[in-house]
């Protein structure tokens, strides 16, 4: 039996459950020792040895609900380390506490953004995973990876694990689909629906969403001014910024507003739930992914373990139609079933090339300016 074989027949015994996780590294070290090889996990299996739980940050809601019953349980099940979830205060405040911490104090968050991610390498923040850890990275949709390679060309510190847009959500009792279509992002300015207007209190949104409604192109501005002319209309004509999915989700539910730019996830859940919710994703709508992003300083074979769990297809899925976000498995390798096609932004082809991403360079460029902007903006300047 050759090495490749005896390796893939022990990986298939404990992924079977068959060998405790512990016993799988112990084995795999001495099947290294006593024929000398370097095999995949070698390296590292003494130190994920006595790791006992990883600690995992996200944005809360039916999100973590259904990473918590599809992925982490189970995960915790099969290799007896425990999955510790926190949740996000907000983007921007998490990365304020990642790097105000010690190295290893958070080890992976579910980010949103090319930018985040290219943000988190300003800061020196970045891993280096090694994908050979990780053969279920081999499925991921190429575009997504790219977008990561771009940024880190030698390396990379997270895997690619889902996508959607942020779109115009709408309550058909006041607002028709007729409407939508003619006003598109305009709803969010038109006067006729002041005090049931709701938005994001996130300056990449409001800017993104102010230059669609003053035409221009969301990765190039030029006139500026004009873009925050239209964020401060919105705030006026506004009940209020929402600032979580959850808060989202029942503000339209309870119909205290009428229409707002939306996660294209959490729409599709009010859906499910029976509620009449439209969902339109205008021309130049804002298309984004989602990694999970593994910092610097973490136990990295226990979480390269964890990153291949979750991109292993049943688990995808299952997170998928929990969270109601495609997972980012390729389509045109892995049957995803029935109800992910079914999903807002689901791309058949596997390029997203009919979604516009945030260009990380641009939105980075501005981020110092424009957050503090929007600051004085919420605050009625």
């Amino acid at each position: 039996m050759d090495d490749t074989r005896r390796y893939e027949r022990l990986r298939e015994r404990f992924q079977n459950g068959d060998i405790s996780r512990r016993s799988f590294f112990g084995l795999l070290g001495a099947a290294g020792a006593a024929y000398g090889l370097q095999m995949p996990f070698a390296r590292q299996a003494f130190a994920a040895g006595d790791v006992t739980q990883v600690r995992f940050d996200g944005w809360g809601g039916v999100v973590s609900e259904a990473f918590r019953k599809h992925a982490f349980d189970p995960y915790t099940a099969k290799t007896g380390i425990k999955v510790i979830d926190g949740t996000f205060p907000g983007g921007d405040e998490y990365l304020a506490q990642v790097r105000a911490s010690k190295a290893g104090e958070y080890n992976i968050a579910h980010l949103s953004g090319v930018f985040d991610y290219a943000r988190y390498h300003s800061f020196d923040l970045t891993s280096e995973l090694n994908i050979d850890n990780i053969p279920n990275m081999a499925n991921v949709m190429p575009a997504l990876m790219n977008a990561f390679k771009s940024i880190t060309p030698d390396s990379l510190s997270a895997a690619p694990y889902d996508y959607g847009t942020t779109g115009l959500a709408y309550n058909r009792k006041f607002i028709s689909d007729d409407e939508m279509k003619e006003k598109g992002a305009k709803i969010l300015i038109d006067a006729k629906h002041k005090g049931k207007i709701g938005g994001w209190s996130d300056w990449r949104t409001r800017m993104w969403y102010a230059a669609l409604q003053t035409g221009q192109d969301p990765n190039d501005i030029k006139d500026v001014d004009a873009a925050w002319d239209a964020v401060r209309q919105h705030r006026d004509l506004a009940l209020k910024y929402w600032a979580s999915g959850a808060e989202l989700m029942s503000l339209l539910s309870e119909e205290e507003i009428h229409v707002t730019e939306g996660w294209s996830g959490r729409i599709y859940a009010l859906q499910e739930q029976g509620h009449d919710i439209g969902y339109y994703d205008p021309p130049n709508g804002f298309g984004w992914q989602e990694c999970l992003f593994v910092l610097k300083g973490s136990p990295m074979a226990a979480c390269e373990e964890l990153l291949n769990f979750m991109l292993d297809r049943d688990t995808s899925i299952a997170v998928a139609e929990g969270q109601s976000y495609p997972p980012a498995l390729d389509p045109t390798k892995v049957d995803l079933g029935d109800k992910i096609p079914k999903l807002p932004a689901f791309d058949a082809t596997g390029t997203l090339s009919g979604l516009t991403f945030a260009n990380p360079a641009y939105w980075n460029g501005n981020e110092a300016e424009w957050a503090k902007e929007f600051s004085r903006v919420q605050r009625g300047y």
